[in-house]
Order: structure tokens, then C-alpha cells, then sequence
């Protein structure tokens, strides 16, 4: 029905287009009704420069006719520039009577993806809409890519559990049934765990939800609370070095936690039997930063690359070990992009890493000074806390 609208509100004067308009119009109005009947053109050209969607109107000979104000924005554009010529050739297959419906993808950056309908009208005319539906196409490969990677993840445990729970029948050995099925209770856990974390990411590609007020510090903790959790009887001594202020940032607080809990897992998990692992945070006129440093295994130069993809594990059997999904540090980079931020990475084989989220100061609510053991005291001591806005952060640093 787009190009019955086009016809009547674009084509102005043109005999078919007023002809349509007030035929269209008679079943619904009065004869006293004809002026808004010759109005009509002039309101549906407003209404289709409201639309998101770009409208294109050629005449019979190529020529353009009409575009509606999305359209005018794209046109010239870098973007346009390509769309124009897959315009051309679907509103000239249009002209001569045939319809088209693609989609053209562009790789960016940033990636669009755009839904090009071409339709012939009468007399020779043809109409072409454009809508971006980049934001439906991208929910629409996370879901393809989701489905992909739990029937990829799960396989190997689900397999191994079929397997496990084969060899138990007809087994009368109780040491055997014993250790078979505390295999399977751990292959069940490390699936459960691929759930989880396939989920998270999963939400958190999802899109940004900066609407709560975070204390960074409370982060910080509970993510420290977190590598504790798994540091099976490693005795892995993790510890928090935080700046004196206590930040207050606008921000995803569950996001922020899975993605710096996951640096402090992997630090526990990969640091040696009595090892140091230490979580600093710092804030200056370029931003935030919370620095996670180990003295573990470290990861080879070779691999610096490619640790924040899905599933790419540096060691596959260490990880088997530490029942590492393959997606912590995918999530780490997601959550970072949500804020504005980034994460860096250095490491030296054998001497350990250090993760470094950097987080933008445009983040920052306020910031209240004092807020380590010490400062806390002298803060309850004076009755009074002292407070800073971004602004005045960047002040006290230049």
C-alpha cells in the first residue's frame, strides 16, 4: 500500500495521483469535505518526512520525483553514496514492472544493515523505501549465534555425561561408581556453568542499561568475594589497593560485576598454590580504571589477541581443569563497550597478567573522599564527608 500513499501525496499535480487521492477520498468524506480532499497531498508529504523509513519516488523516464526528509539525510552520505546504487538498479527493474526486496548489509564500521522495497506505480512511476534494520539484524545473529554456541559448548559434557552414565550399567565395583559419578556430577556443574555464562553474555550484548547508581568500591568487593569462591584450597591471597574516594558511577552494576568477578576468577584460577592476586582502583582527569594483577602462568604473546574471543581458551586442558567456559573475558570486553570503556591486557608467560578496565569519567556521579579504612574513620570522626563532581575531579588532577 506504500506506493497508493506515494502516489497521492508525492506526485502533486500529476493527473493519476489527484485522481487516486480523491477517489480514495469519496467513500469517506462529504462534498464538503473537497478542500481537505485538496489538501490531502500536503499532509501526507508531512506525514511521510515523520517516517524513519527513506522514501524515493522516480518518474517514468529515471528522473527523481520526490524524496521524503530520511531519504534527504542519507543522500550524499558515505552510506547513501552505496545505497544509490542499489537504488538505481532496483527502481529501473521497478519502472519496467518488477518488484524488489533486498537486504544490504554493509560491514561498517559500525555495521548497518538496510531493507531496500522497490515497487512499480502507474504510469510508469516507481517508488523504493529504505528502512535501517540493523538493530532486528543484529538480534536476530545473536540468537542464531546463541543457539550455535550452547549446542557447540554443551556437546562435549553432555557427551561425556552419556557416556559416564553408560559405563556405570551393570557396575558393581563401589569404588568405580564412586569416581564415575563424581565425573559426571563435574561434567554436569561445567555445563551448568556454559548455561550461565552463555546467558549473561547473552543478555549483556542484549544492550546497554546505564540506569543505576553504583558504588564501585561495593563492585570491587564482591567481585573479590567471587574469586574466594573458587579458589579451591589453593590458599591464593587476593587483596583490594583502592583509591581514598568512594566513586559513585552511572552505570549497570550487575554488568559491572560479571565482568570484573570474571577477571578476579581467572586470576585465582591461574595464579599458583600461595599466590598474590591484587585488585587496584584509581580514577584521574582520563577516567576510571580497576587494575586486576596476578602473578600466575601468564599468557603467551601469541595469544594476546584472541583471549577475549568466544570460546578461545589459551590452554585447553587447564582449562578442563579450572572448568573454564571459554567466555569470561568475551563478557569482560562487552561489558567494558556497554560503559564507553575498553579493557587492556598485559602478560608475560611465567610472570603473571594485569586486566585493566578503563571506564570514561562521563560515568562518574560523585565522589566522596575518604572512603578507605583510614579515611572512613576521619570521616565519621568529623561528622561530614566531602563530595566531587566530575568537573571538580578533573580540577584536582590538572
Amino acid at each position: 500500500m506504500i506506493w497508493l500513499i506515494v502516489v497521492v501525496s508525492l506526485l502533486g499535480g500529476a493527473a493519476a495521483g489527484v485522481l487516486g487521492a480523491r477517489r480514495w477520498m469519496a467513500d469517506a468524506q462529504s462534498p464538503d469535505d473537497s478542500a481537505a480532499a485538496d489538501d490531502l497531498g500536503t499532509v501526507l508529504r508531512m506525514a511521510a518526512d515523520e517516517l524513519d523509513l527513506g522514501v524515493i519516488v522516480v518518474a517514468a523516464d529515471g528522473s527523481s520525483v520526490y524524496r521524503n526528509r530520511a531519504a534527504s539525510a542519507m543522500h550524499g552520505t558515505h552510506v547513501g553514496i552505496i545505497v544509490d546504487d542499489h537504488l538505481s538498479r532496483a527502481l529501473d527493474a521497478a519502472r519496467g514492472g518488477s518488484s524488489t526486496d533486498d537486504l544490504v548489509e554493509l560491514h561498517g564500521p559500525p555495521r548497518v544493515a538496510l531493507q531496500l522495497v522497490a515497487e512499480p506505480m502507474p504510469n510508469g512511476y516507481a517508488v523504493a523505501t529504505v528502512e535501517d534494520v540493523s538493530e532486528r539484524s543484529r538480534i536476530n545473529m545473536m540468537r542464531t549465534d546463541f543457539v550455535a554456541n550452547i549446542s557447540h559448548e554443551l556437546k562435549t559434557p553432555v557427551g561425556a555425561i552419556a557416556v559416564l552414565a553408560e559405563a556405570l550399567f551393570g557396575e558393581t565395583d563401589r569404588e568405580v561408581i564412586d569416581r564415575v559419578a563424581g565425573r559426571m556430577v563435574d561434567e554436569s556443574h561445567r555445563a551448568v556453568r556454559a548455561i550461565d555464562d552463555l546467558l549473561e553474555l547473552s543478555r549483556i550484548e542484549a544492550g546497554r542499561l546505564l540506569e543505576e547508581t553504583v558504588a564501585l568500591d561495593d563492585v570491587v568487593q564482591a567481585a573479590i568475594a567471587r574469586g574466594k569462591v573458587v579458589d579451591s584450597s589453593k590458599n591464593v591471597s587476593v587483596t583490594a589497593i583502592e583509591c581514598s574516594q568512594r566513586v559513585l558511577l552511572r552505570a549497570d552494576g550487575r554488568q559491572l560485576l560479571a565482568a570484573l568477578g570474571n577477571l578476579v576468577e581467572n586470576a585465582v584460577k591461574y595464579s599458583e598454590d600461595d599466590g598474590t592476586v591484587q585488585v587496584r582502583t584509581r580514577i584521574d582527569d582520563h577516567g576510571i580504571e580497576v587494575l586486576v594483577a596476578d602473578q600466575g602462568i601468564g599468557i603467551p604473546a601469541r595469544d594476546l589477541e584472541r583471549v577475549f574471543e568466544r570460546f578461545y581458551r589459551v590452554d585447553r586442558a587447564r582449562s578442563r581443569e579450572t572448568g573454564g567456559s571459554g567466555l569470561g573475558l568475551s563478557i569482560v570486553r562487552h561489558v567494558a563497550s556497554n560503559h564507553g570503556g575498553e579493557v587492556l591486557l598485559s602478560s608475560e608467560e611465567g610472570e603473571g597478567s594485569t586486566f585493566v578496565l578503563r571506564l570514561p569519567l562521563s560515568l562518574v556521579l560523585s565522589v566522596e573522599e575518604g572512603s578507605d579504612t583510614a579515611g572512613s574513620a576521619d570521616t565519621a570522626e568529623s561528622g561530614h564527608s566531602e563530595h566531587s563532581t566530575p568537573d571538580t575531579i578533573r580540577e584536582q588532577h590538572q
